[in-house]
């Protein structure tokens, strides 16, 4: 998710070749620009439903999977125009596809959630199509605007990302060795911010007027919408789904949710509570152990037997 107010510290000290003297900044400096024209949109897009249950570590597993397969589409298109535009004045100092590049780290991603035949199993969505469209057609027609979108996306997998790395891995009870979270993953990266400084001077040393650095951080606002247009797409599509919702938010039972087959403090808490809910969770609980099945299916048809005895 774009989102690089989120600020996170994923490792200390400048890597080799990212250290960069410290520059003061000044206000029509492109980055300066560009975080404030897309403050208010930004705060708008980290305030979707998606985002927020995201963030708490309320996710459905399949709407991840459903965003990484937008995330591989929009990534995809993106990367074609950048190598498509790598020797262009104004994106050259940018091009960095060996920290930067993500959609073979989404790739692998969705064949781990998919398997090997993942290709046949996902499509582009119509939020995520419109979205690729416009890359497509900044990065073909004026192609200075992928600056936004590479701003954008990458900036804030640098940020935010790398919050939601930690929340998804808790939530879906992925490898802590990163299968289903490449994506986050910047092996090529040694210092995150260390290089998104490095990141922001090169584009504060772009040479472009003022018109243009307008143009990109109204390119840059379009991003986000389109972005919250994929997430709005998801909660859409989340209503239709029937999946428990995998929770891992602060609290680990939330109200009076949690699963008392796996927390005894928790049963003995809803017990003296003295709540008829405590006792259907626990028969709910039971039933879905195969023990608990067995001697259900045991206890009936001695009741059963007792009934017919009664009636003869």
């Amino acid at each position: 998710m774009s989102s690089e107010k989120m600020e996170t510290n994923v490792s200390s000290g400048a890597g080799p070749g990212y250290e960069e003297k410290e520059n003061s900044l000044c206000p029509e400096d492109l980055s300066e620009m560009l975080a404030a024209g897309t403050k208010e949109v930004h705060e708008k897009a980290e305030n979707t439903q998606f985002v927020k249950d995201f963030l708490k570590g309320r996710i459905r597993k399949e709407l991840f999977k459903l965003g990484a397969v937008a995330l591989y589409y929009t990534y995809t298109a993106m990367e074609e125009e950048i190598e498509r535009n790598k020797d262009h004045p104004h994106f050259a100092p940018l091009y960095f596809p060996a920290e930067l590049h993500r959609h073979e780290a989404l790739a692998c991603d969705l064949e781990y959630f998919y398997g090997p035949e993942w290709k046949s199993h996902i499509s582009c969505s119509q939020a995520t199509q419109l979205y690729m469209d416009r890359i497509h057609q900044v990065g073909q027609e004026d192609p200075v605007l992928l600056v936004a979108h590479a701003y954008t996306r990458y900036m804030g997998d640098l940020s935010g990302g790398q919050v939601l790395k930690k929340v998804a891995q808790r939530a879906l009870k992925l490898p802590p060795t990163g299968e289903g979270v490449e994506f986050y993953k910047f092996d090529g990266i040694h210092s995150a911010k260390a290089f998104k400084q490095l990141y922001r001077s090169r584009m504060n040393e772009l040479d472009l007027d003022m018109e243009t650095k307008r143009r990109l951080v109204d390119e840059a606002v379009k991003a986000f919408q389109f972005n919250m247009e994929v997430f709005e797409e998801l909660e859409e599509i989340g209503k239709t789904i029937q999946e428990d919702v995998l929770d891992a938010g602060m609290s680990a039972h939330g109200e009076l949710g949690g699963d008392i087959s796996k927390c005894p403090y928790y049963a003995a808490k809803m017990a003296a509570s003295g709540g008829t809910a405590y006792f259907c969770q626990l028969a709910m609980a039971a039933l879905r152990h195969p023990t608990g099945q067995v001697l259900f299916a045991t206890w009936f048809a001695a009741l059963a037997g007792l009934v017919a005895w009664y009636l003869m």
